[in-house]
């Protein structure tokens, strides 16, 4: 070993390599960075280096792709300005430059000549929301009841590095496997629409804090409060739906029940002998949106303007529940997507079923299996159309054998297979199926289509262009959704927003309706970047968001009104453009009561730069906030620099805080403030390399002067997503490879993805040393 290495080596290799002076001049080659080192080699005999155990060996550059786990180290923290320490000399940008580039070239050309694309395992199984989507597009079956929701049926996903597919998902328990059988009865025969199927009841809440006062999203325009229910009814059937009212109606108010946007129920509450809110339905079967809400009535004086908004439904009788029960009086299983998309085929005999029987089974055993189907993917499947065509009819056959199909380990794990020829630690391309498997997991978290699975087959991916057009084709599908709703909610850990609790007290305007606008908010803005094929900088600033008017007024932006979202021009300099000003970001790095300086560095640092701090040592004191003293309330700057003042604390807290701070003038749940405990709001900050800023702006502006810092770390997010594992040292110059070249296209998301897309961890896999076979394989 050249280095040995403790907590802080980076910080001096740095120091070293650096020295202790910026007259010396950059490094531009080899030559000059090995007398560079030599100069100033020294610098590792003072109390510093002692103290963090470094030792550097001059002769290390001659080959720092031996050495690159470290190197790569080395480069993220130039590039950040992160060394040397504050109180050494700094030397010029252009020297931080030259040096990084030198580093970056050795290591890139060493990766180029020995490509490594890591290990994987050979399968794994589908995370949850996978499933769910596989299904989804598999069946045609979306918006399930409320009693086979996903997140009942399968067993949650551990997370790894904050993503659900890293984790281990090979090993399925005896417990699992229960639950996937269970999750098969019940998706294949509400897709068949089993009319011996038990009666279900659904049972549909609104939190307590929801305002009922506006129109809901899908539901019609002239209404307020309420539920949209998006439901699937297996049955032509009739069904009941029981309202259950909170509040005490003093007037008359209209009660309406939809579905699909077509009033089916109108009653009147609030008046002597009000009917009852239960009422019996016909509803054909499918996928419905079940509209339960009020007919908005006009008023002289809204009943909000006479009674403050409180943390409650609102002022009006509201919705407190909504309960579908059926079906009853069945009429058949209908002309549903879901069924059209399995009948292929009507035996017009019995003497057509097998024929018809398999042409069925193996178009749903191509899709889910995501390959060509075999003689013998037909055999495991027979037994159990057989069965079911004994107990009823050809459909029952049909549901029979979906079941088995859904708890196939063909369809429940991704499965890779290695080369006979390969050696250990050799890196090869991976088949074009497989890539086709990688590549809809990737961009729609589910099973490739039928375009995707026939160039696959053909042998035609391996052809860039070919497989350019396939991602561009698949990025303008509806299903690209999921990079919104599944990548990104977990890269920014979106999904903790609904886990925050502002306190009551200290934000008595904050409401379930709030939180939900927040969300909304996000999700739109990131579906847009993505979408539109924006510069994923946007990310960082835009000139626009998505607002209604509950989220608007929150802002105190002018001019919004109505509950429906849309896409809101922000002025020059506007302090709500890009993630860091929005609420749900905001928000997340908060605790109940107040801000956390802390938690908002280390989002930047780490989901932004992919630079995180160190965790926190144990035992760490608690945050005072008063003045011991006086006992006077301390703003939360002046809290954090007496906490700082604990050496234990110190180190850490240096680098998050001064970024935090920039973000000040927001509070707890992302309204603008100009002043926090009486006094002037400050929120200047500086990173660690000790660039200085002033508040929201500032901050966006330094991270936009170094783009590449920042398309570094989301390219590294999704590098990480594409391909199940954590980011290792030696991905480093892919991803280099990737940011430099959608450098060219103005850092367009499209160009990140094909970027991924392209790369030697995306389209290839090393054999490992022992690898085992994978289970359940034919």
């Amino acid at each position: 070993m050249r280095y040995v290495v403790q907590t802080r080596s980076t910080f001096l290799l740095v120091a070293v390599l650096l020295g202790t002076t910026a007259a010396a001049g950059a490094p531009q080659d080899r030559a000059d960075t090995r007398a560079f080192v030599e100069r100033y080699c020294t610098a590792c005999h003072n109390e510093r280096a002692r103290t963090a155990g470094l030792v550097l060996d001059p002769e290390a550059l001659g080959d720092a792709a031996g050495d690159a786990e470290v190197w790569e180290k080395v480069i993220r923290k130039l590039r950040a300005g992160a060394m040397p320490p504050l109180n050494a000399p700094r030397p010029e940008p252009d020297e931080y430059d030259a040096a990084a580039s030198f580093l970056e070239s050795e290591l890139d050309r060493a990766s180029a000549a020995r490509v490594n694309p890591g290990e994987l395992g050979l399968l794994r199984r589908l995370t949850r929301t996978e499933y769910r989507n596989a299904i989804r597009d598999l069946l045609a079956l979306d918006d399930l009841p409320r009693e086979m929701d996903y997140d009942l049926l399968l067993p949650a996903d551990n997370a790894s590095s904050g993503f659900d597919n890293i984790a281990d998902l090979l090993f399925v328990s005896p417990t699992t496997m229960e639950r996937y059988l269970e999750a098969a009865r019940k998706i294949s025969r509400l897709a068949i629409g089993d009319p011996s199927a038990p009666e279900a009841v659904n049972i549909h809440r609104i939190h307590p804090e929801s305002i009922q006062n506006a129109r809901v999203e899908a539901l019609p325009f002239g209404t307020r409060g309420g539920l949209a229910i998006r439901s699937y009814f297996p049955m032509d059937a009739d069904y009941v739906v029981d309202v259950e009212l909170a509040g005490r109606a003093r007037e008359p108010h209209a009660l309406e029940v939809s579905v699909d946007g077509e009033r089916v129920e109108l009653v009147t509450i609030g008046v002597p002998e009000a009917p009852a809110t239960e009422f019996r339905i016909p509803v054909d079967a499918g996928a419905r949106l079940v509209g339960v809400t009020f007919v908005e009535r006009n008023a002289a004086l809204d009943e909000a303007v006479l009674r403050p908004r409180t943390r409650s439904r609102g002022t009006q009788p509201t919705i407190a529940n909504v309960t579908i029960r059926g079906p009853y009086d069945i009429r058949g299983p209908g002309d549903t997507p879901t069924r059209r998309r399995i009948f292929s085929c009507r035996p017009a005999d019995p003497s057509d079923e097998r024929a018809c029987a398999e042409e069925i089974l193996l178009s749903l055993a191509r899709r889910a299996y995501r390959r060509p189907v075999t003689g013998e993917d037909l055999d495991d499947l027979w037994p159990f159309f057989e069965t079911g065509r004994q107990e009823a009819d050809f459909d029952r056959g049909i549901q029979r054998a979906l079941e088995r199909l859904l708890v196939s380990p063909q369809f429940l794990f991704r499965i890779e297979r290695e080369p006979a020829d390969a050696a250990p630690g050799d890196a090869y391309r991976i088949s074009d199926l497989e890539l086709a498997s990688r590549l809809s997991f990737f961009l729609w978290s589910s099973v490739p289509d039928d375009a995707l699975l026939d160039d696959a087959v053909d042998g035609r991916l391996g052809d860039a262009a070919v497989l350019e057009q396939q991602v561009r084709r698949m990025l303008r599908d509806p299903r690209a959704g999921a990079l919104v709703t599944n990548f990104a909610w977990q890269w920014l850990f979106l999904g903790d927003v609904a886990l925050k609790e502002p306190d009551p007290l200290v934000f008595r305007h904050f409401d379930e309706t709030l939180r939900h606008a927040f969300e909304r908010e996000t999700e739109l803005f990131l579906g847009s970047v993505f979408g539109e094929d924006r510069s994923v900088l946007d990310l960082i600033d835009a000139d626009y968001t998505f607002l209604n008017e509950r989220l608007a007024d929150h802002y105190g932006i002018p001019n919004v009104s109505g509950s429906d979202f849309r896409r809101v021009p922000l002025p020059p300099g506007s302090r709500r453009g890009g993630l860091l000003g929005q609420g749900s970001i905001l928000t997340l790095t908060s605790y109940s009561t107040r801000t956390s300086p802390v938690l908002r560095g280390k989002f930047v640092l780490d989901n932004l730069l992919a630079s995180p701090p160190p965790p926190p040592p144990p035992d760490v004191p608690a945050l005072t906030t008063r003045n011991q003293e006086s006992g006077a309330v301390l703003s939360i700057r002046d809290a954090m620099v007496r906490h700082r003042a604990n050496p234990a604390c110190a180190g850490c807290h240096a680098t998050m805080d001064p970024i935090g701070f920039a973000l000040e003038n927001f509070d707890a749940v992302g309204r603008w403030r100009d002043t926090d405990a009486g006094d002037p709001v400050d929120a200047s900050g500086a990173f660690p390399g000790g660039r200085s800023f002033e508040g929201v702006d500032g901050l966006k502006g330094v991270l936009l002067e170094q783009p590449e810092l920042f398309v570094n770390a989301l390219t590294e997010r999704l590098l990480m997503f594409a391909t199940g594992r954590n980011v290792q040292y030696f991905d480093a110059p892919a991803v280099r490879t990737i940011v430099r070249e959608a450098a060219e296209d103005d850092y367009r998301f499209a160009s990140l993805v094909l970027g991924v897309v392209r790369s030697a961890p995306f389209q290839m896999r090393m054999k490992s040393p022992a690898a085992a076979p994978a289970a359940g394989a034919p």
